[in-house]
């Protein structure tokens, strides 16, 4: 009798234990017809659907390297040719995989800006001049006429601080290894115009620039004079000063309790509020003190690295790496590749010979496309 207890007891802890046995990951991959392929400097994209992944490990493993380690693959290539590709799923009831072959196609594309998504200038001495606007301009045939001189690789004006420019481009901007990228612009010696960048990729696949943006920590970004979040509103003047000069023309009021106004110059007689515009305009980033001086003649010396239309295109310090971008925590984050760059003026300063300080644009180098 008590050995068939015993059989009886030994048989319902193997069934309870069979019970509890975890099982195994599956993992689910649709192949398109023809297999996996994409062009190169694209976003190569793969969804798995899996089964039983609870607390799972992932690998991505390309020509045996690992290059990832979550559910979905996000990755470009730099160069055409033929990789295999492993995806590992791991859990504590076993572990799946499945291999594919990726095949990158050649391609060629264009070393410029294709296209601008958004474009609104702060007040300025060259607004509704670079571009040309009039009352009857709307936001969108504003973003148009910034995409019709960037993509020709003409100069736009974004005005004082806050005034920016979003575009893209017909490739991802891959992330190598040294600097990888110039925002053009029009500085030169002692006459630069800092412009702070920030770059996005497209994590959501809808060719938008509405993914989550990162600031390029350039070499003010640490500094005690450097304030972030800062915030500045300007208000549209009830009529043109009839001084060709007048010093309190474009009123502004900020987040940091300080009032102001941007002044008129004799040089540039139209209207320097964005005039498709309302009542007021308020922008929001990081302000950097202005190295705005006067010594025999007014001079504006540029910062050391990391912004656009601060040096010279033609100096390797215009040269911005993907690699100094920071979060909105200001941590380091790690950009595989870019899709989407904004700038915007970084200053508040101006003077009474060449007015204010105001970032221009004027197209983008991809340091990486042969």
């Amino acid at each position: 009798m008590k050995k068939i207890l015993f059989a009886l007891s030994l048989i319902f802890t193997l069934a309870a234990c069979s019970d509890d046995e975890i099982a195994s990951p599956e993992i689910e991959i649709t192949t398109p017809n023809g297999g996996f392929a994409v062009d190169k400097m694209q976003w190569l994209r793969i969804a798995p659907e899996l089964k039983n992944a609870d607390n799972a490990t992932y690998t991505w493993s390309l020509d045996g390297k690992e290059i990832a380690n979550t559910v979905n693959l996000l990755y470009t290539f730099s160069e055409a040719g033929s990789h295999n590709l492993v995806f590992k799923v791991k859990n504590e009831g076993g572990e799946n995989s499945k291999t594919f072959t990726i095949t990158v196609n050649e391609k060629s594309y264009f070393n410029k800006i294709t296209r601008v998504f958004d474009y609104l200038p702060a007040p300025g001495q060259s607004i509704n001049k670079l571009p040309t606007a009039t009352v009857n301009d709307t936001d969108e045939t504003m973003r148009l006429a910034a995409e019709t001189k960037l993509t020709a690789n003409n100069m736009i004006s974004l005005g004082g601080f806050g005034g920016y420019v979003t575009f893209g481009f017909d490739h991802t901007i891959i992330n190598k290894e040294g600097n990888d990228f110039i925002v053009l612009g029009n500085a030169f010696e002692n006459n630069a115009e800092p412009g702070i960048i920030m770059v996005s990729y497209d994590a959501n696949g809808n060719g938008k620039a509405d993914d989550e943006w990162y600031e390029i920590a350039g070499s003010e970004y640490n500094k005690p004079t450097t304030i972030k979040n800062y915030e500045i509103t300007y208000y549209k003047p009830e009529s043109e000063p009839v001084s060709p000069t007048e010093l309190n023309y474009i009123k502004w009021t900020d987040n940091q309790n300080q009032t102001g106004y941007i002044s008129k110059n004799q040089y540039n007689k139209q209207s320097y509020y964005p005039l498709w515009k309302g009542a007021t305009v308020t922008f929001k980033g990081t302000f950097l003190k202005s190295n705005l001086e006067k010594k025999s003649f007014w001079v504006t010396p540029a910062y050391e690295w990391g912004y656009a239309d601060n040096w010279s295109n033609m100096d390797e310090k215009a040269q911005i790496d993907i690699s100094w971008a920071v979060d909105k925590n200001g941590k380091s984050v790690k950009l595989a590749a870019i899709d989407f760059i904004k700038v915007y003026s970084s200053n508040r300063a101006e003077n009474s010979s060449t007015g204010e300080v105001s970032t221009e644009v004027s197209g983008f180098t991809d340091l990486n496309l042969k």
